[in-house]
């Protein structure tokens, strides 16, 4: 069996996301730390360029953003599920929501009353991929905190009717997205503050973080690059009839974040739920590049 990567950082809330889905499947996987800034020299090889965080490795195909890691972690062992009945699969629109604007205020909320404390570098890192910066998080702050504790009422009220997890009594991928944005607060010290009023918030993500997060073990970046070297890409082709583009087409993909790096190579998937491109790069040989269909742009190159 291959496997299973992640490539993050201990304060990164998308990969407390995953860290947590692999916590709910009990999985063992490696543990691949990387700069929570770039450049990131041992991971672009990977990416081609995407370098935001995580990425998902197995074997020689790398997932780039949590929602198509969840589906490739998913269909790597689907049991127990991350869709589990009755929430199903409205749990990925939970999830979409979540990572939204709720995010964004989740994050400046819980960096404002410390902005000053954290380093240039990390603000220019940010200013440059999201336009976020320091003077714009302390301006928004009465707001965004405002916004985010609206998140966090109506969130006690979805957890009013005695449920365990969002879904019902098992948890699954719309707790680990939503309880990202109430588990960063803790990197703050604000968890406990911000849930306060909030009672069955408060319990609800006892248990979300009482899941933990599976069986880890450490691997070096360059183990990571020697197991997608050696390893071949298991994608499966698709291309939508209606999308305009061929397969094995030179195309380029980014996020639609402002400052977004391009990853260039040729199209193997474009379907209305993912992406995959192939791409060689001397470290690794040919990876394949996937991405989720949903934030992306792609282009003809």
């Amino acid at each position: 069996m291959p496997d299973l990567i992640l490539h993050h950082y201990p304060m990164s809330p998308y990969s407390e996301l995953l860290r947590l889905a692999l916590g709910i499947k009990g999985a063992a996987w490696r543990s691949v730390i990387i700069p929570n800034i770039a450049p990131k020299p041992d991971l672009i090889p990977l990416t081609g360029g995407y370098r935001k965080t995580p990425v998902f490795q197995i074997g020689a195909d790398i997932y780039c953003d949590s929602a198509i890691a969840i589906e490739a972690i998913e269909a790597f062992q689907p049991e127990p599920s991350l869709f589990p009945a009755p929430l199903g699969r409205l749990a990925a629109l939970v999830a979409l929501q979540s990572g939204g604007t709720t995010f964004s205020q989740s994050v400046g909320s819980a960096m404002a009353p410390f902005i000053d404390r954290i380093d240039n570098e990390f603000f220019e890192d940010r200013k440059k991929l999201f336009g976020f910066d320091r003077e714009r998080v302390r301006r928004g702050a009465p707001h965004l905190t405002a916004q985010f504790i609206g998140w966090l009422a109506q969130l006690d009220d979805a957890l009013s009717d005695g449920r365990a997890f969002l879904g019902g009594d098992a948890p699954g991928y719309a707790d680990c997205a939503a309880g990202m944005n109430v588990w960063f607060q803790g990197n703050f010290g604000l968890k406990g503050s911000r849930t306060a009023p909030f009672p069955h918030v408060g319990a609800w993500i006892a248990r979300v973080e009482a899941i933990g997060h599976g069986l880890p073990t450490d691997m070096t970046a360059q183990e990571a690059l020697d197991v997608a070297r050696d390893a071949e890409p298991l994608v499966v082709e698709r291309i939508d009839e209606d999308s305009g583009f061929t397969a094995g087409q030179p195309v380029t993909v980014r996020t639609e974040d402002p400052g977004a790096d391009v990853v260039e190579g040729r199209l193997v998937r474009l379907t209305s739920r993912d992406v995959a491109i192939l791409r060689d790069d001397p470290r690794v040989g040919t990876v394949a590049v996937h991405f989720p269909r949903i934030g992306q742009i792609v282009m003809p190159a």
